[in-house]
């Protein structure tokens, strides 16, 4: 069957407050650098306070993946919760924009529009606290049958896993791409999040996804091996395919007994890591999507991710479309 769309992704519908910090602050405010930590409406008002002039965007990670699909040319939607706010309005704003379809529902009279404070060290570490808000009130009946059969890739954002409401609401997505024929994808997105729900997560994985997305820290956490190359083996017959970045080593594609190394794309310089992970998957998803074989979808990832890094903020600044077409990819 034709896919209407080539990745549906469902995740927290999130307003990114990015801003630049010394690590002087960080130690300040007691955050841990590199890290996401969850905070409640008046931490996050109060840190918001603190913090430098920023730059407001809209974000959350799976729909920064659409952001990316969409910047490839790709078709792309986006499941998830905002409040019936003015941030929720901007949110639904920039998705249509950026010619991606929003999904999900429109919270009224409960908690905000979520939104995520974003400190960037001088060497490009994003040190992350989120405020959820309705983003975690994502439901079963916000996933729509159509969007999901009709899409080629279902892709999940490990943040996701912590509300039980947004756990079934998974679990509905999963069972419907499953019964279409569709592939399931999976972000771990975060150690805590492994921490919180490892036996879960695994077994989410086992019987569901066939597509793994995940960092070093992560990989090892999921697998509980010592070591990166350890945990290598340990996913590789645990998914079909585990797509595993490194930073500026790029990053390992497993797939049964074949291992693709992709080298991560040279960026001059380092300014915000924000949303590195997500554009690799853009990338990765994308070509999946579209039939290209798997060294390909990682070299794809990798010129995804190096743009993003490239500038502040989460999301592609320019064409990925016309900077694939100058690479060959």
């Amino acid at each position: 069957m034709t896919a209407l769309y080539d990745v549906a992704a469902l995740g927290n519908a999130i307003v990114d407050v990015i801003a630049s910090a010394s690590d002087d602050f960080l130690e300040q405010e007691g955050l841990v650098k590199g890290s996401m930590m969850l905070v409640d409406a008046g931490q996050s008002a109060a840190l918001y306070g603190r913090m430098g002039a920023g730059v407001e965007t809209s974000g959350g990670s799976a729909g920064n993946t659409i952001a990316g699909v969409a910047s490839l040319g790709g078709r792309g939607a986006f499941v998830g919760k905002v409040a019936n706010d003015t941030l929720g309005d901007v949110y639904a704003h920039d998705m249509a924009a950026i010619g991606a379809n929003f999904h999900g529902g429109r919270l009224v009279g409960g908690a905000g529009t979520g939104r995520c404070m974003i400190n960037v060290t001088p060497d490009g570490q994003r040190t992350m606290c989120t405020y959820l808000g309705a983003a975690t009130e994502l439901a079963p009946a916000d996933v729509d049958p159509k969007v999901i059969e009709g899409a080629a890739i279902t892709y999940f954002e490990g943040y996701l896993f912590d509300p039980e409401e947004a756990r079934r609401a998974f679990a509905k997505a999963a069972g419907l791409a499953r019964a279409a024929g569709r592939t399931i994808a999976l972000s771990v997105s975060d150690s805590f999040v492994v921490h919180r729900h490892r036996a879960a997560l695994l077994g989410f994985i086992a019987a569901e996804v066939d597509v793994l997305f995940a960092n070093e820290d992560e990989i090892t956490a999921l697998t509980g091996e010592a070591s990166f190359a350890d945990a290598v083996e340990a996913i590789r017959d645990k998914v079909k395919i585990a797509a595993l970045t490194c930073g500026a080593k790029g990053s390992v594609v497993v797939a049964g007994e074949t291992t693709h190394q992709i080298d991560a794309d040279h960026v001059e310089k380092v300014v915000d890591t924000t949303g590195a992970g997500d554009q690799y998957a853009a990338g990765f998803l994308h070509a999946l999507a579209r039939g290209r074989p798997l060294d390909q979808c990682g070299r794809l990832g990798g010129l995804a991710a190096g743009e993003v890094i490239g500038h502040f903020g989460p999301r592609p600044q320019v064409s990925l479309k016309d900077l694939a077409a100058r690479a060959g990819l």
